[in-house]
């Protein structure tokens, strides 16, 4: 893990070999703003997004408060990344209840729309100061009712853990999208042999898709029996069973595993199926982060 002051080589370096924009994830490591936050002094043209930060862990109101201080800080480059998160990090890490998160969703995204604006909202809250830009808003959706919520109110719509086959699907939801309209995608990336990342990809799929939203999403793309014996170990607790169940040929669908070249043709398939936007996660060690930042430069 690079200590994020260690950052700044690889923000500038994206940014001079064409990157078109910076994206932050929110799981056990930085928080999704202070990453952002270096990087809008760190870069001048690059567009900074968190994906995405979750609607439990953080008021509305301090929502707003932090995304109206990102678009001041980066002249507008910022795209706010906003969604209900898991099960597991909401109730399991931070004792929150997880309950209605399209609800909570949908209502913290009609606050921040208000707030951003300028204006006051229902609960008396207004920005001291409105951001001069605008702050697009961008979903984390992956079933039917969040896309098409997205499709409704935001600008776009921030996908994760698609498997190119579970593709159409997804883009199926999207009827009546805008021209405007992002489809936003992450993609973990592990470059190397099978036998070399193998190992860290089982382990990588059976932690995520055993978390009930994730599961519940791959049965809702048609991947139930593929999954079932994957999450039946995981809920016995047993973490090596899971990751050898963890089924390899939708592990392989899913990450973008191999070399650099095969990594451009996978996501060349993704944009082709309607991706407007992939967001590469590299998962490398720091001595090879440059590298693979360059074999995978736009």
């Amino acid at each position: 893990m690079t200590p994020l002051a260690d950052h700044r080589p690889f923000v500038e370096q994206a940014e001079a070999e064409g990157y078109t924009d910076l994206w932050t994830g929110e799981t056990g490591g930085p928080d999704g703003f202070t990453p952002l936050a270096l990087s809008a002094a760190w870069t001048e043209k690059i567009r900074l997004g968190t994906g995405i930060v979750g609607v439990f862990q953080r008021g509305p109101a301090l929502l707003a408060q932090q995304a109206a201080a990102l678009t001041d800080a980066s002249s507008g480059r910022f795209v706010l990344g906003i969604g209900a998160s898991s099960d597991r990090m909401v109730a399991g890490w931070n004792e929150i209840p997880f309950e209605k998160p399209l609800t909570k969703v949908e209502q913290t995204l009609d606050f921040l729309q208000v707030a951003l604006a300028g204006e006051r909202t229902d609960t008396g809250f207004k920005l001291e100061t409105a951001p001069a830009h605008p702050t697009p808003i961008v979903l984390a959706a992956l079933r039917g009712k969040m896309l098409r919520l997205a499709v409704e109110k935001a600008d776009g719509a921030f996908s994760n853990f698609l498997p190119l086959g579970g593709l159409p699907q997804v883009t199926a939801q999207l009827e009546g999208a805008g021209p405007d309209f992002e489809v936003l995608c992450r993609f973990f990336c592990i470059a190397g042999e099978k036998e070399q990342v193998e190992p860290l990809a089982r382990f990588m799929f059976s932690s995520y898709v055993t978390v009930p939203v994730y599961a519940n999403f791959f049965r809702w793309l048609g991947y139930g029996d593929e999954i079932q014996a994957m999450c039946d170990a995981w809920a016995e607790k047993d973490r090596q069973g899971a990751a050898a169940a963890a089924p390899w040929e939708l592990i392989e669908d899913t990450f973008l595993v191999g070399s650099p070249e095969y990594i451009r043709e996978r996501l060349d398939a993704y944009v082709d199926g309607g991706i407007t936007l992939p967001i590469v996660t590299p998962i490398t060690t720091p001595d090879n982060m440059s590298s693979l930042i360059t074999a995978l430069a736009p």
